[in-house]
């Protein structure tokens, strides 16, 4: 039998059952499309990411207190941990320690809301210089000036703000020189940062600067920082840093095992490794759920073309009596098998792309980032292959139990 006759014939027989063939092929189709979505979320949130940390240069590094998370214990211990007090920052400012740093900023996250005449508005407070925002992120004033170092020293009560915050609290009316509240303290607006939006995670618009002593000593009350924020003179340095800090941290608090380390680095190489992993670890979990659905398809597949060489038992007769072989009538069945399985495939690539393509608007939209989606070749290319293995491997058994009928007896079959 000629194999385009094969495939026609293959063809024929399935759509003059296009119900049972739809529905043969469900759990085909919902497992490529659970691959395809996947693929093609997981690239955008990838891309996302990547351009979040892009807002941060690679010379940049932050130091955090404690050791480094590994579960939810760990970041409690991080975020209360007094590892990094201002000798440390004294330390490692020094040149004779640390040589290729450009500049240190702690910096102290400050938790609630900040408020004026009635009005409070949720925004992200922290203490931190504001020249090190301003290399950070490129931040710069729309009013107003940046408190200076003098202020820092003297734990003055001055803020920066973001647009939305100026907005939300003041509205159209002038904001510098104006008094909000945080903590129930009193910070005098000095300066309103320019309309920026989302960067690197930061939402600039909702930001409220003040000084990091000022932080630390009227509103959180501790003598310790969140993190310490780091800039390298070259990228290229960036390791021998790390090194120069974790030598001198480790000669001040008498550390001599690195298990013992009660500080980490967060660098962005470091940041894009632990994201990779864990968009791969999430994409394998997943992967596993995909294939216990192309193996429910593939079983209903095999049900369905046993149910199918049962009808046509005669028919299969009538062809051996014609002279198809063995051979002919197992590779007939197997190529039902396989246009079935990929005809879902194909159906699934479809769904998928579109679902996935659905799901990118709405979280650029929700989230206001740049969430771009992208059709994953090689998840498609996948899928075809995945679903007509699946159609071969399920196929295989019902089309031998085709192909080892008696020619008379299936004749005779009614």
């Amino acid at each position: 039998m000629r194999i385009v006759h094969t495939f026609r014939s293959a063809a024929t027989a399935l759509l003059t059952r296009k119900t049972r063939s739809l529905l043969t092929i469900l759990g085909i189709v919902i497992g490529i499309t659970s691959i395809i979505m996947v693929m093609a979320t997981g690239k955008g949130a990838e891309g996302l990411i990547v351009g979040e940390l892009a807002g941060f240069g690679s010379d940049i590094l932050t130091l955090h207190p404690g050791k480094e998370p590994k579960g939810p214990a760990d970041i409690a211990d991080a975020l209360f941990n007094d590892a990094i007090k201002q000798r440390e920052v004294d330390a490692i400012s020094n040149k004779v320690n640390v040589p290729d740093l450009l500049w240190v900023a702690p910096d102290i996250y400050v938790p609630g809301s900040v408020s004026y005449e009635g009005e409070t508005y949720k925004a992200t407070t922290i203490g931190i210089a504001p020249w090190a925002m301003r290399d950070m992120v490129d931040l710069r004033l729309a009013e107003g000036e940046e408190f200076d170092d003098f202020d820092i020293r003297t734990k003055a009560s001055v803020a920066l703000i973001g647009d939305r915050v100026k907005t939300e609290l003041f509205g159209d009316s002038d904001a510098l020189g104006r008094h909000i509240t945080i903590k129930g303290r009193k910070f005098r607006v000095v300066g309103i940062y320019e309309q920026r939006g989302k960067v690197s995670f930061f939402d600039i618009d909702e930001l409220v600067i003040i000084p990091h002593t000022t932080a630390e000593t009227y509103l959180m009350g501790t003598d310790y920082y969140s993190e310490v924020v780091l800039k390298v003179n070259d990228p290229a340095n960036v390791d021998r840093v790390v090194e120069d800090i974790t030598r001198t941290l480790r000669e001040m608090h008498n550390i001599t095992d690195p298990e013992d380390d009660d500080f980490y680095f967060q660098t962005q190489e470091g940041t894009l490794s632990t994201v990779s992993n864990i968009l791969g670890t999430f994409t394998i979990f997943l992967s596993f759920a995909v294939a216990i659905a192309l193996i429910v398809g593939g079983v209903g597949v095999m049900n369905i073309m046993l149910v199918s060489v049962a009808e046509r038992t005669r028919e299969i007769g009538l062809r051996k009596a014609l002279g198809a072989t063995n051979r002919d009538i197992m590779i007939q069945f197997i190529v039902e098998a396989m246009l079935l399985t990929a005809f879902g495939g194909v159906i699934g690539i479809i769904l998928g792309s579109i679902l996935a393509l659905i799901v990118t608007l709405l979280i650029s939209s929700y989230l206001g980032a740049t969430f771009v989606f992208t059709f994953p070749l090689e998840a498609a290319a996948l899928g075809v292959v995945a679903s007509a293995l699946v159609g071969l491997i399920f196929g295989l058994y019902p089309a031998r139990k085709a192909a080892r009928k008696s020619p008379i007896e299936a004749l005779r079959y009614e």
